[in-house]
């Protein structure tokens, strides 16, 4: 694959890197004295150099007659240096900020990489919006890789987006510089059943030699796993069981083990390797969904190699994980991934390998963070004005539109149970006494009323149903951030509460907020496509840790609960889930009754 994220292309330089390695030529960029963290061979090398020239590695070892009168000399005293860190699997949007304030954000905890689905802002605006991100990240030296959104919508048929991406979108894309690869594939039913459509979209990318990622969610490891990567999909980031993650890299795909803000898949999926004797090479760290919170506080990749540790994982091993086993998911390695003549000089000095503090991060040779900051200030990048007016919900909402009709004094219904810090619900029944002939929300059973509103097309479309599992004793929360169609979805305890919640964001352009007797207790404006701000990310840290203070007021103690809450939409994953069609078997890809 030609890579289009280094300084200068390696035919272009290898002369020049050939010189400097002989000593004819001197370095850019020499480090002595450094304890090089080799992912190549999983060791750790004592005292050596590194040469750089023209953004590239040029020679490993003694260094001493690479340098001239121009070459900057760095002593590393003794620290050590990795590759730099590689996302396999994020969604920026899910940061709530842009590209460029995000690798503002993670590029000084050594993140010099990211395998970016935008499928967020896609299923908004379109391939237009995907365009906006790019030209965002653009302006900063983060090496952002596009993985085209593969499903716009999710499940075709079960909700309404603002765009839509079809197998001819993806084919042109592959022809973008920025792009690598398809985005995850959450239609494996569509794959599973031979779906002329959706083969067509993984076609275009394998035809295009380029990575098709993956969203196996299903507690399933034998026929319909073996379908789906006979299909092409060649790495997957929904294992939630040791057992999962096992068996496809058994089967020879990249497991990634994810460890978001609500994810916290890891230490259950860090048995696959720490209770077996397995190679490693298949396993992959990846974060998802990061919220500013999140990386103020705790970090991005540095944080999540630290929390593989804890699960027992090797440091080294770890390493290798964000580094030279995701440049080989995505067929760079010859490229990135780790230190080694001709490799793009991406680079993180580390003070030690418990703590994992980063130190320096150099991009192509140049610095790019220094003690927890970047080493510069980034262009200014305004989003277009079309990007910003997103929500067209197309009704007056008044607590009268939230009503739900009952058939019987007492009815059984359909709820959504969600699980603290995981991606998977369960269907629960339960028993609701109507009251004038309307069925309402039940705290003493933590049972919430739940809608979901088209915002796109201002069709009018809502679906309605019940959700249980938050904790919630008064109050509403209300977000436009709702997998992946972004929706408005409201859940509450109260129909006028429900009613300010969803006006509260329509008001503001999207975003997310809370509210409770007729007050606002917490919002989150996110004005570019209902998802995302240009604030920088110590203000929005400051707003969502606000938000998350609002939602234990009213009785939610989940960890990032606004996460959990915005996949409740999300028809790809089981068991059952609420788009603005309906109710959703996410087992037997069928629309159910709230009632049984």
């Amino acid at each position: 694959m030609i890579n289009h994220f280094c300084k200068r292309p390696l035919w272009e330089v290898s002369a020049k890197l050939a010189a400097v390695a002989g000593g004819s030529c001197p370095a850019d960029l020499v480090i002595n004295h450094a304890n090089l963290v080799n992912v190549c061979t999983r060791e750790i090398q004592e005292d050596v150099s590194v040469a750089v020239s023209e953004g590239r590695i040029a020679l490993v070892g003694d260094a001493s007659h690479c340098i001239g009168e121009g070459t900057k000399v760095l002593d590393a005293q003794g620290m050590y240096l990795a590759p730099g860190f590689l996302d396999g699997h994020i969604h920026v949007e899910s940061s709530m900020m842009g590209v460029g304030e995000y690798a503002r954000a993670v590029i000084p905890h050594g993140t010099t990489g990211i395998y970016m689905d935008p499928h967020e802002i896609c299923n908004v605006l379109g391939l237009e919006g995907v365009k906006c991100m790019l030209d965002d990240a653009a302006r900063t030296p983060l090496k952002a890789m596009l993985t085209t959104p593969s499903c716009v919508p999710a499940v075709p048929g079960f909700e309404d987006t603002g765009s839509h991406v079809d197998a001819a979108d993806v084919a042109e894309t592959m022809k973008w510089d920025n792009c690598v690869g398809l985005g995850e594939m959450m239609n494996f039913p569509g794959i599973l059943s031979s779906n002329e459509e959706t083969h067509a979209i993984t076609g275009a990318t394998l035809r295009a030699g380029k990575i098709v990622t993956g969203h196996y969610s299903m507690p399933e490891t034998g026929k319909g796993l073996n379908a789906y990567i006979a299909s092409g999909v060649r790495c997957c980031h929904e294992s939630t069981r040791a057992e999962d993650a096992l068996a496809k890299m058994r089967l020879g795909m990249y497991a990634m083990f994810r460890e978001g803000s609500a994810w916290h898949d890891l230490a259950e999926v860090a048995k696959s390797i720490t209770e077996h004797t397995v190679d490693t090479r298949f396993a992959v760290l990846v974060s998802d969904d990061t919220h500013p919170h999140t990386l103020l506080s705790q970090g991005h990749l540095d944080h999540i190699v630290r929390r593989a540790v804890e699960e027992g994982i090797d440091v080294l091993t770890a390493i290798q994980m964000v580094t030279i086993n995701c440049a080989q998911c995505f067929q760079m390695d010859h490229e990135l991934g780790s230190i080694a003549p001709g490799k793009c000089a991406d680079m993180v000095l580390l003070d030690n390998l418990t703590d994992l503090h980063v130190q320096k991060v150099f991009i192509d040779g140049e610095l790019a963070a220094e003690n927890g900051a970047v080493t510069e200030e980034y262009t200014p990048y305004t989003y277009p004005e079309w990007a910003t007016h997103s929500i067209h919900v197309g009704e007056t909402i008044t607590p009268e539109t939230f009503a739900i009709p009952a058939s019987a004094g007492q009815v059984t219904v359909r709820a959504i149970e969600v699980i603290p810090a995981r991606v998977g619900d369960y269907e629960r029944h339960v028993t609701l006494q109507a009251r004038n002939g309307r069925l309402e929300s039940d705290v003493k059973q933590d049972v919430l009323k739940a809608v979901v509103f088209e915002r796109h097309h201002a069709t009018g479309k809502k679906g309605f149903g019940f959700v249980k599992g938050f904790g919630i004793r008064r109050g509403a929360m209300a977000s436009t951030v709702a997998h992946d169609a972004h929706n408005l979805l409201v859940i509450g305890t109260n129909d006028a509460d429900m009613a300010l919640a969803a006006n509260t964001l329509i008001d503001c352009g999207g975003g997310m907020c809370v509210v409770c007797d007729g007050q606002v207790l917490g919002v989150v404006p996110l004005p570019i496509a209902g998802l995302m701000d240009d604030k920088p990310v110590e203000e929005i840290g400051q707003t969502v840790a606000a938000l998350e203070e609002a939602w234990k007021e009213i009785g939610c103690t989940m960890p990032s609960p606004f996460m959990t809450m915005a996949l409740i939409p999300l028809a790809c994953l089981p068991e059952l889930r609420l788009t603005d069609r309906g109710l959703v078997d996410c087992n037997r890809f069928c629309f159910v009754d709230i009632e049984l």
